[in-house]
């Protein structure tokens, strides 16, 4: 069992006690010039009743969908709604109000769906950026409206959104008796239209996705039955599963003896680098995915796990107890290590570290004041910064595919025989914009899709 009690005490530290004190550092903050952004009330035409109240929610799901830019975009609720404003838009009413930005739309009944017309002005200039036609229904009502939020924020940016990306994660909401039971599950960036996507009946931990979007690689807590003098004998093992989510198939990748955990994948999806412990203690290898070949990326007698590796695969950061609890490190993966260093000094141990998509940053869960909170610091050991603070107990960060938010889960205690452990979503400089998951049992390791370009 020693796999098990390295994966409690390494990957999931917050089963060690802890009293050593920390340096207090202030949550980060960010001041921006914000543009201010209208989308107006839509013009109805022929619509039947519930047609109209479709059409209301499309528009409420496309000003939600900007509010979590609000870092970005001012979100004007205006008072003064437009009257007509996709057939006359009237721009300078919106400039002498200090929009920046106007949204205007046009929607008709197409037999059971409703046909949606959209414009995007830049008021200042006068400019229309944007035109686009789409159709939906109740069916397809949040798949077309992130569809559509994404183009309309690159009309304005230049930059893909999080619209279009989804989130992994996993829950023990089908724990039914005293055994725990963690599944994995996908649901849209803001929360909504969750999925199941296994049914293990046992333990699922550390989710990755391909860079393509086209497969998930994570860990659970398989049954072997081995025939051994006669006799079947039963063992547990961590094994690395892969899941196809075009052919909704199950492959297992690595069932070696011990942990065979906190995969993730390289740049191109073709190499996954992963823990394993097979030869004794836990060390990160590279894995090439069609030839099964392997090579050690640390050797050391200390534990390395969860490792996270940049775009351009030139650093790699995971987490050891070299130096008797777990901080995080990092090396070039080029060589077994090769140029190791010590980034983090704050709090008694942590856990988790992600880079942001450009790999200037890392983010990670350090054990500070009797609790886990979430500190962002630069790939080089410098300009560290923390997140969260009388926020429960926070971990698991990771960056969105923008690089703009920060997904985790926070641990609220609610009684002495109660707590309740949830999806969040916060800017990158630690402001808490929402909930993701509510009354969906305990929730953990959320993990980004990716947006593709």
């Amino acid at each position: 069992m020693k796999y098990i009690l390295l994966i409690l005490i390494i990957i999931f530290p917050h089963f060690v006690s802890a009293q050593d004190s920390v340096a207090e550092i202030a949550v980060g903050e960010a001041g921006v010039d914000k543009d201010k952004f209208v989308i107006d009330d839509s013009e109805l035409n022929s619509l039947n009743g519930s047609q109209t109240n479709l059409s209301k929610e499309f528009i409420d799901i496309l000003r939600n969908n900007f509010s979590f830019y609000k870092h970005k975009f001012n979100n004007v609720d205006y008072s003064e709604k437009g009257k007509d404003s996709y057939s006359r838009p009237q721009l300078i009413k919106w400039k002498e109000s200090g929009i920046t930005y106007f949204v205007s739309s046009q929607f008709s009944s197409a037999g059971s769906s409703i046909e949606a017309q959209f414009r995007v002005w830049s008021v200042l200039t006068g400019k229309e950026l944007f035109t686009g036609k789409l159709k939906f229904d109740q069916a397809s009502i949040r798949p077309k409206a992130h569809q559509l939020s994404d183009s309309i924020f690159r009309s304005i940016t230049g930059k893909p959104s999080i619209f279009n990306s989804k989130i992994v994660f996993v829950s023990d909401r089908a724990t039914y008796g005293k055994d725990t039971v963690k599944e994995l599950y996908l649901m849209d960036f803001d929360g909504n239209r969750v999925e199941k996507l296994t049914n293990f009946q046992s333990v699922v931990i550390s989710p990755s996705v391909a860079p393509d979007n086209s497969k998930i690689m994570f860990s659970v807590i398989a049954t072997h039955k081995e025939l051994s003098r006669s006799r079947v004998k039963i063992t547990k093992n961590i094994d690395l599963k892969m899941y196809d989510l075009k052919k909704r198939n199950f492959t297992t990748v690595s069932d070696r003896p011990g942990i065979n955990s906190g995969a993730i994948f390289s740049a191109n999806g073709s190499v996954i680098y992963l823990t394993l412990s097979f030869s004794g203690n836990a060390d990160v290898y590279e894995m090439n995915l069609s030839t099964g070949s392997m090579r050690k990326v640390t050797s050391h007698y200390a534990d390395d796990v969860d490792p996270s590796i940049t775009q351009d695969g030139s650093l790699m950061t995971f987490l050891s107890n070299r130096s008797g609890r777990a901080h995080i490190y990092t090396m070039n993966p080029s060589q077994t290590e090769k140029d190791v260093k010590r980034i983090s000094f704050v709090g008694q141990f942590n856990a988790t570290p992600r880079f942001s998509p450009d790999g200037r940053e890392i983010v990670f869960t350090s054990w500070v004041d009797s609790g886990f909170d979430l500190y962002r610091i630069s790939s080089d050991g410098n300009n560290l910064s923390r997140l969260t603070k009388n926020f429960g107990s926070n971990e698991e960060p990771v960056f969105s595919p923008d690089g703009e938010f920060i997904v985790f889960t926070s641990k609220k205690i609610l009684s002495k025989n109660k707590a309740v452990q949830d999806i969040y979503i916060m800017n990158r400089d630690g402001e808490i914009l929402g909930q993701l998951t509510q009354d969906f049992g305990r929730c953990f390791s959320p993990q980004w899709t990716n947006v593709l370009k």
